[in-house]
C-alpha cells in the first residue's frame, strides 16, 4: 500500500514540474517582437528632426563651515588650492617630498599596487603611501618641493584622474 501512494505521489509531483514550464516557443516570441520594435525605432528616429536646444544656467554652490575633529584629515587651502594634510608612511617608493599628488586611495594594497604599475608603465615616479589613521593606502603619480609645481602636476594628471588631489605631507 505504502509503495502505491508512493509512486502516485511522485507520478503527480513529475506531471506538476513538467505542465508549468515555459516553453521555448514563448521565449523566441518575446525575443522576435522586442527585435521587431527596436528595428521600428531605429527606422522612426532618423526621420525626426535633431536639433535640440538646452539652456542651462549654474548656480554657485555655498557649503556652511563645519567643525572636524582633530582626528579627521584636515584641508588646508591657501591660494584657492586645496591641500590634505595627512601624516602617511611609505610602503614603496623612494620617498616623499613636502607636496605629493594622489590620484587613487584603497583600503586592499593590490588595488594600490595595480594603480602604480599602470603609473610606472605611463612614466610616473608611482609609490604608495599609507594613511594608518584612515587604514588606506595612497598611490602618489609624482612628488614636489614647491606647490606651484604639485598643482602644475595634478591639473595636467587630472585629465586621466579626475579626482586627483594633493597631499601635504604632515611628518
Amino acid at each position: 500500500m505504502k509503495k502505491y501512494v508512493l509512486v502516485c505521489a511522485g507520478l503527480c509531483l513529475a506531471m506538476s514540474f513538467t505542465s508549468c514550464g515555459s516553453s521555448e516557443k514563448a521565449y523566441r516570441k518575446a525575443y522576435e517582437k522586442a527585435q521587431a520594435q527596436a528595428q521600428q525605432q531605429q527606422q522612426v528616429q532618423p526621420q525626426q528632426p535633431a536639433v535640440v536646444q538646452q539652456t542651462v544656467t549654474t548656480t554657485p554652490v555655498v557649503t556652511p563651515v563645519q567643525t572636524v575633529p582633530s582626528t579627521q584629515t584636515q584641508v588646508v587651502e591657501s591660494d584657492q588650492v586645496q591641500v590634505r594634510q595627512e601624516r602617511v608612511a611609505i610602503v614603496s617608493g623612494s620617498g616623499l617630498l613636502s607636496y605629493s599628488v594622489v590620484v587613487g586611495s584603497f583600503s586592499v594594497i593590490a588595488n594600490a599596487e595595480g594603480l602604480q604599475q599602470r603609473l610606472k608603465n605611463a612614466g610616473y615616479a608611482a609609490q604608495i603611501v599609507k594613511n594608518e589613521d584612515r587604514n588606506m593606502y595612497r598611490v602618489v603619480a609624482s612628488t614636489f618641493n614647491d606647490k606651484t609645481s604639485a598643482v602644475q602636476s595634478r591639473d595636467q594628471l587630472r585629465g586621466t584622474y579626475p579626482d586627483a588631489w594633493l597631499l601635504y605631507n604632515a611628518r
